[in-house]
Protein backbone atom coordinates (compact mmCIF):
# COMPACT_ATOMS: atom_id res chain seq x y z
CA UNK A 1 0.00 0.00 0.00
CA UNK A 2 1.49 3.32 -1.09
CA UNK A 3 0.56 6.02 1.40
CA UNK A 4 0.35 9.73 0.65
CA UNK A 5 0.65 12.56 3.12
CA UNK A 6 -0.43 16.13 3.76
CA UNK A 7 2.38 18.41 4.89
CA UNK A 8 2.06 19.45 8.51
CA UNK A 9 1.96 23.04 7.24
CA UNK A 10 -1.27 22.30 5.35
CA UNK A 11 -2.84 19.96 7.89
CA UNK A 12 -6.16 21.39 9.06
CA UNK A 13 -5.38 20.54 12.70
CA UNK A 14 -1.75 21.74 12.60
CA UNK A 15 -2.37 24.08 15.56
CA UNK A 16 -2.28 21.10 17.93
CA UNK A 17 1.44 20.75 17.14
CA UNK A 18 2.10 24.49 17.39
CA UNK A 19 0.52 25.12 20.79
CA UNK A 20 2.66 27.45 22.92
CA UNK A 21 2.11 25.43 26.12
CA UNK A 22 3.07 22.10 24.52
CA UNK A 23 5.97 22.83 22.18
CA UNK A 24 6.93 20.21 19.61
CA UNK A 25 10.51 20.27 18.38
CA UNK A 26 11.16 20.93 14.69
CA UNK A 27 12.82 17.50 14.52
CA UNK A 28 9.69 15.80 15.87
CA UNK A 29 7.47 17.78 13.52
CA UNK A 30 9.33 16.16 10.61
CA UNK A 31 8.11 12.77 11.88
CA UNK A 32 4.47 13.79 12.39
CA UNK A 33 2.91 12.94 9.04
CA UNK A 34 -0.83 13.43 8.52
CA UNK A 35 -2.16 11.05 5.88
CA UNK A 36 -4.36 12.18 3.01
CA UNK A 37 -8.03 11.21 3.34
CA UNK A 38 -7.54 8.37 0.84
CA UNK A 39 -4.53 6.92 2.68
CA UNK A 40 -6.28 7.39 6.03
CA UNK A 41 -9.22 5.42 4.67
CA UNK A 42 -6.93 2.61 3.50
CA UNK A 43 -5.24 2.34 6.93
CA UNK A 44 -8.58 2.53 8.78
CA UNK A 45 -10.16 -0.14 6.56
CA UNK A 46 -7.17 -2.46 6.93
CA UNK A 47 -6.34 -2.08 10.64
CA UNK A 48 -9.42 -0.64 12.37
CA UNK A 49 -12.74 -1.31 10.60
CA UNK A 50 -14.14 -1.73 7.11
CA UNK A 51 -17.68 -1.10 8.42
CA UNK A 52 -17.52 1.87 10.81
CA UNK A 53 -15.93 5.28 10.26
CA UNK A 54 -15.72 6.43 13.91
CA UNK A 55 -15.12 4.71 17.26
CA UNK A 56 -18.68 5.27 18.47
CA UNK A 57 -19.99 3.42 15.40
CA UNK A 58 -18.12 0.14 15.96
CA UNK A 59 -20.40 -2.83 15.45
CA UNK A 60 -20.36 -6.59 15.47
CA UNK A 61 -17.44 -7.80 13.40
CA UNK A 62 -15.16 -4.88 14.35
CA UNK A 63 -12.32 -6.14 16.57
CA UNK A 64 -12.59 -2.97 18.68
CA UNK A 65 -16.26 -3.73 19.46
CA UNK A 66 -15.45 -7.12 20.99
CA UNK A 67 -15.74 -7.15 24.79
CA UNK A 68 -12.50 -9.11 25.15
CA UNK A 69 -10.50 -6.76 22.90
CA UNK A 70 -9.98 -4.33 25.77
CA UNK A 71 -8.37 -5.73 28.91
CA UNK A 72 -7.59 -2.69 31.09
CA UNK A 73 -8.91 0.82 31.57
CA UNK A 74 -7.34 3.84 33.23
CA UNK A 75 -7.57 7.65 33.24
CA UNK A 76 -5.46 9.79 30.92
CA UNK A 77 -7.01 13.20 31.70
CA UNK A 78 -5.19 13.77 35.01
CA UNK A 79 -1.82 12.96 33.41
CA UNK A 80 -2.71 15.26 30.50
CA UNK A 81 -3.61 18.11 32.89
CA UNK A 82 -0.42 17.70 34.94
CA UNK A 83 2.92 19.43 34.36
CA UNK A 84 4.49 16.00 33.87
CA UNK A 85 4.95 15.11 30.20
CA UNK A 86 5.20 11.34 30.75
CA UNK A 87 2.60 8.93 29.44
CA UNK A 88 0.11 7.63 31.99
CA UNK A 89 1.90 4.89 33.93
CA UNK A 90 -0.34 1.95 32.97
CA UNK A 91 -0.06 2.90 29.29
CA UNK A 92 3.73 3.17 29.48
CA UNK A 93 3.91 -0.27 31.10
CA UNK A 94 1.51 -1.84 28.58
CA UNK A 95 3.34 -0.61 25.47
CA UNK A 96 7.10 -1.10 25.40
CA UNK A 97 7.72 -0.75 21.69
CA UNK A 98 11.10 0.19 20.22
CA UNK A 99 11.40 3.96 19.62
CA UNK A 100 11.39 3.63 15.82
CA UNK A 101 8.15 1.59 15.73
CA UNK A 102 5.74 3.15 13.22
CA UNK A 103 2.40 4.09 14.77
CA UNK A 104 -0.90 5.40 13.50
CA UNK A 105 -2.97 7.74 15.63
CA UNK A 106 -6.42 7.22 14.16
CA UNK A 107 -8.94 9.96 14.93
CA UNK A 108 -11.48 8.53 12.49
CA UNK A 109 -11.61 6.98 9.04
CA UNK A 110 -10.38 10.09 7.19
CA UNK A 111 -8.10 11.60 9.90
CA UNK A 112 -4.97 9.60 10.70
CA UNK A 113 -1.46 10.67 11.60
CA UNK A 114 1.57 8.46 11.10
CA UNK A 115 4.54 8.91 13.38
CA UNK A 116 7.08 6.90 15.39
CA UNK A 117 6.51 5.59 18.91
CA UNK A 118 9.19 7.83 20.47
CA UNK A 119 7.69 10.93 18.80
CA UNK A 120 4.22 10.00 20.03
CA UNK A 121 5.52 9.43 23.58
CA UNK A 122 7.17 12.87 23.68
CA UNK A 123 4.13 14.66 22.21
CA UNK A 124 1.15 12.55 23.27
CA UNK A 125 -0.63 15.49 24.86
CA UNK A 126 -0.74 17.34 21.53
CA UNK A 127 -2.37 14.38 19.80
CA UNK A 128 -5.09 14.35 22.47
CA UNK A 129 -6.39 17.85 21.85
CA UNK A 130 -8.96 15.84 19.90
CA UNK A 131 -10.16 13.07 22.18
CA UNK A 132 -13.34 11.67 20.66
CA UNK A 133 -12.29 8.04 20.51
CA UNK A 134 -8.94 8.04 18.73
CA UNK A 135 -7.12 4.72 18.53
CA UNK A 136 -3.36 4.25 18.62
CA UNK A 137 -2.05 1.22 16.76
CA UNK A 138 1.10 -0.07 15.14
CA UNK A 139 0.83 -2.40 12.17
CA UNK A 140 3.86 -4.28 13.55
CA UNK A 141 2.39 -4.76 17.05
CA UNK A 142 -0.82 -6.21 18.49
CA UNK A 143 -1.39 -3.76 21.37
CA UNK A 144 -3.88 -0.93 20.86
CA UNK A 145 -5.09 2.03 22.90
CA UNK A 146 -8.41 3.84 22.61
CA UNK A 147 -8.74 7.27 24.23
CA UNK A 148 -12.21 8.35 25.29
CA UNK A 149 -13.69 11.83 25.84
CA UNK A 150 -14.55 10.98 29.44
CA UNK A 151 -10.81 11.08 30.22
CA UNK A 152 -10.31 7.33 30.22
CA UNK A 153 -8.35 5.08 27.92
CA UNK A 154 -8.64 1.39 27.17
CA UNK A 155 -5.73 -0.95 26.57
CA UNK A 156 -6.23 -3.97 24.41
CA UNK A 157 -5.07 -6.37 21.74
CA UNK A 158 -6.08 -5.99 18.12
CA UNK A 159 -7.97 -8.94 16.74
Amino acid sequence: MLLTYVSLEHYKRKWIFNHKDLPVTDEDKLSIKPLTEKSSMEIWNQWISNKSSRAEQFTKGDWAAKANAWTKMDHWQSAWDSEDSNLPEMLAEFIQWPDETPVYFCYEKYQIIETRWDVFVRNWKCFLFFDDGPILISPKQKQAVMFEQNGQYKLGIRG
